[in-house]
């Protein structure tokens, strides 16, 4: 796209490199940045700065947090016996707004795609691996999108657990197969935590 400001096009190329967003959409944000008023843009600017100055990963789950064990870690209430693993911070909140799943999380960060050339180092693994080997944990529930991607790195982590005395559950098929997380609705996604079921038993159909 030639456009005839050098400012405004540097802008429009930063902008269109977030996701799902064309060069079009990204002029139509750059173009409603420049009649705002400066308060509003000086404030999108400082959140922006601060996404990458104060955010972090939780030492413990890989979660966001502002510190270095987030709140979910931290919180005494939660049952420590049992990790939901799923893959990024999205699926966080979509299950902790069905209120039905007290237990802790793992993010992994992504998930397992030869394609796009992301292997099982590239994921945290190891550190799941480290956090059930101190015995405290009873039950991992792998709650990761019902694709391709998904099942197999759902199937890498139920063979890396296997020497641990540790019971493997997977969520209830309440989410069609092909479907993320993030967008079930939170009945449905809550059913699906609740109804969770062995994960060998899928490997035995």
């Amino acid at each position: 796209m030639e456009l005839s400001n050098k400012i405004i096009e540097q802008a429009v190329e930063a902008v269109s490199k977030l996701p799902g967003v064309g060069k079009k959409t990204a002029l139509r944000y750059v173009i409603h940045l420049v009649k705002s008023d400066a308060s509003s843009v000086y404030q999108l600017s400082s959140a922006l700065t601060q996404l990458k100055t104060e955010l972090k990963f939780c030492n413990n789950c890989n979660n966001i947090t502002e510190l270095l064990i987030c709140n979910i870690c931290s919180n005494d209430t939660r049952d420590k016996s049992i990790i939901c693993i799923v893959q990024d911070y999205r699926d966080v909140l979509a299950i902790e707004n069905t209120g039905l799943y007290r237990g802790l999380y793992h993010v992994l960060g992504g998930l397992i795609s030869p394609m796009e050339g992301i292997g099982p180092n590239q994921l945290n693994i190891e550190n799941l691996l480290t956090r059930v080997s101190n015995n405290q944990v009873k039950e991992i529930i792998l709650a990761l999108n019902t694709t391709m991607e998904g099942e197999t790195t759902s199937f890498f982590i139920f063979k890396k657990l296997a020497p641990f005395n540790v019971n493997l559950s997977v969520i209830a098929r309440g989410i069609a197969v092909g479907d993320e997380l993030e967008y079930t609705d939170e009945v449905t996604l809550g059913r699906s935590i609740t109804n969770r079921v062995p994960f060998d038993s899928l490997l035995k159909k």
